[in-house]
């Protein structure tokens, strides 16, 4: 017998090959396993819903019947709707004194708690807790501070010699702004933290030169902090509009849209005429319509911030 010697012959850049491949598509499962119930989420819950609100826009549909295809009707139906037109003012009007007077609220609470003195987290903290706190507690509260007769706001403007201080909340006036101060009240904090972060990533560098030639408070906010806020304030100027054109909350546990229409909004008139009128076809065309408004809003700010860094 003779024995026979079999030579295997390893080549190790291949094995090394495969052992690469296999480790890339390991790493790819362990992505994919993280991001597939986020992303599985918003294609059900989100993606699919908003792809049928644009085709439920052109229906007529009350969500018992079968949906029936009307064209632009809804639109049409629209444009002659004194409500709907009453709710996009009023849209505007919320945005308008809510996003300018929040911007500025968060900055300066930004600059004056950007300091390293003791306790400063505590004031942070305290500035920050309204936003994270039960939205239905703090409309309560609010409710309470606003009421005509009890409330402590009139009290103390009855106290300083207003004699007739405003309704507030009773008031077709006075509803809207009592809104936008709750809602500025709120939100502040969690943009004056956005800022805080902002005014933490200026180089020290700049003030000391700054100082050294002379500069002053107002030159060094006006020459550094201002322009090295920019990207800052462009994020926080695209999230406050957003979120000012799709106010829900506030409305409905303060006001519920009165008294009368003076604090119906855009997306009350949609939550209306979809769970509460089971109009879901005219509920659509609305939403259609404020997404484009938005998404045109959004637009034409991302065009004025690249002008901006052009030059």
């Amino acid at each position: 017998m003779s024995n026979t010697n079999t030579n295997v012959v390893v080549n190790a850049p291949e094995i090394k090959i495969v052992s690469e491949k296999k480790r890339k598509r390991r790493n790819t499962l362990v992505a994919w396993s993280f991001i597939a119930p986020n992303f599985l989420g918003f294609f059900i819950f989100t993606l699919i819903p908003v792809v049928a609100s644009f085709v439920i826009a052109f229906m007529k549909w009350d969500a018992f019947s079968a949906p029936e295809f009307i064209g632009l009707k809804n639109f049409i139906t629209m444009i002659h709707d004194t409500t709907f037109w009453i709710s996009l003012w009023n849209t505007v009007y919320y945005t308008i004194g809510t996003v300018p007077l929040t911007l500025v609220c968060s900055l300066l609470l930004a600059i004056l708690l950007n300091k390293k003195i003791r306790g400063i987290g505590t004031f942070r903290a305290a500035i920050f807790f309204p936003y994270v706190t039960s939205l239905v507690a703090i409309a309560v509260v609010w409710n309470m501070l606003f009421h005509p007769d009890m409330g402590l706001i009139n009290e103390f403007l009855r106290w300083i010699g207003i004699d007739h201080p405003p309704g507030w909340t009773s008031s077709s006036k006075w509803a809207m702004p009592a809104i936008i101060i709750v809602s500025v009240w709120r939100g502040m904090g969690y943009y004056m933290v956005l800022y805080l972060a902002g005014l933490q990533s200026i180089p020290k560098e700049l003030y000391e030169a700054a100082k050294i030639d002379g500069a002053n408070a107002w030159h060094e906010f006006r020459h550094i902090t201002l322009p090295m806020l920019a990207p800052t304030t462009f994020l926080v100027l695209i999230m406050l509009t957003i979120s000012s054109f799709k106010v829900f909350d506030l409305i409905q546990v303060m006001t519920m849209g009165g008294p009368g229409r003076a604090t119906n909004v855009l997306v009350y008139l949609i939550y209306n005429q979809a769970f509460v009128k089971y109009d879901f076809g005219y509920a659509s065309a609305i939403a259609l319509v404020l997404f484009v408004i938005v998404l045109g809003i959004t637009i034409v700010q991302f065009r004025i911030q690249e002008k901006k860094t052009d030059y």
